[in-house]
């Protein structure tokens, strides 16, 4: 839980940032620089002794989908629908993560997933607002897409290194981070005007800092955390971001001004509910 934690942590101001900081920049390009620095940072840490060529390639699949996809449809999300309604959004990702366990293991938990939908409901109450118009479908359906790739790619992993728990995670994650980076830079490549590109030196400093702590350590110690936490709290954990979100949105970015006392006892109740998800999902299931 320690790890997963710290990652809530680091994540929470990731929302914010990625909305002011990096407004006009190619959601493409930012994907695949994240990774590609995430790769560049765990590359010389990379043992691929004792790992087959099968499990090599497994785990270059397992990170296009979990960080490459995801990070496609994650910051393309940000030119339709604001950083509040990103975090908004990203709240059913829990019920993948328990749904898709379930799926893989071919049986049905029902403490895992009353753990994802109680944390689901925790971060709807904090994040409740009024239908917005524009383009909110479309952001919404990308963090779907989101939320179901990053959901299979910790789960999938999570499955995997329990499977070979003699090899250390830092041997092999630079596999996972080379799959996101090869995913990103596909779609960069087709969609990407280079010809208007255009990064200034705050927005490069925004992009090192999200994929070197945010990318790079998150997703290691995330990926770490996910293979020794059970389904039901790793989903928990997958919306505990969304609380230290807001208040990140409230007092860093100060993107909601609104700070009156129905926020803040939405924001209690709802961090309460999602802290309950946790324990419930910590707790042994007598079946296993």
């Amino acid at each position: 839980m320690l790890y997963l934690a710290i990652v809530s942590l680091i994540w929470a101001f990731s929302f914010g940032l990625i909305g002011s900081a990096l407004v006009g920049v190619d959601p493409y390009f930012v994907a695949t620089l994240r990774l590609g620095c995430a790769t560049l940072l765990f590359l010389p840490l990379l043992r691929t002794k004792g790992i087959g060529r099968n499990d090599c390639l497994r785990l270059v699949a397992y990170g296009a989908i979990q960080f490459g996809l995801m990070y496609v449809c994650y910051i393309k999300a940000f030119q339709y629908i604001p950083s509040h309604l990103v975090a908004l959004f990203a709240v059913l990702t829990p019920v993948y993560v328990v749904l898709i366990h379930d799926a893989r293991q071919r049986r049905f938990t029902p403490r895992y997933l009353l753990a994802a939908l109680l944390s689901v409901l925790g971060a709807a109450i904090i994040k409740a607002k009024g239908a917005p118009s524009g383009d909110i479908w479309i952001g919404f359906g990308l963090m779907q897409l989101a939320g179901l790739a990053f959901a299979y790619g910790q789960v999938a992993y999570r499955d995997w290194k329990r499977q070979h728990s003699s090899i250390k995670d830092r041997d092999c994650f630079a596999l996972l981070y080379i799959g996101g980076t090869l995913c990103a830079l596909a779609f960069s490549l087709v969609f990407t005007d280079w010809t208007e590109l255009e990064v200034n030196a705050s927005q490069w400093k925004a992009l090192l800092y999200l994929g070197c702590i945010a990318s790079g350590l998150g997703f290691f110690l995330w990926n770490k955390g996910a293979a020794r936490s059970n389904p039901g709290t790793l989903a928990a954990f997958n919306n505990a971001v969304v609380p230290l979100a807001v208040l990140s949105s409230l007092f860093v970015f100060g993107e909601i001004t609104n700070s009156s006392t129905d926020t803040l006892v939405r924001l209690a109740l709802g961090a309460a509910l999602i802290a309950g998800a946790v324990i419930i999902g910590q707790q042994k299931a007598t079946a296993h």
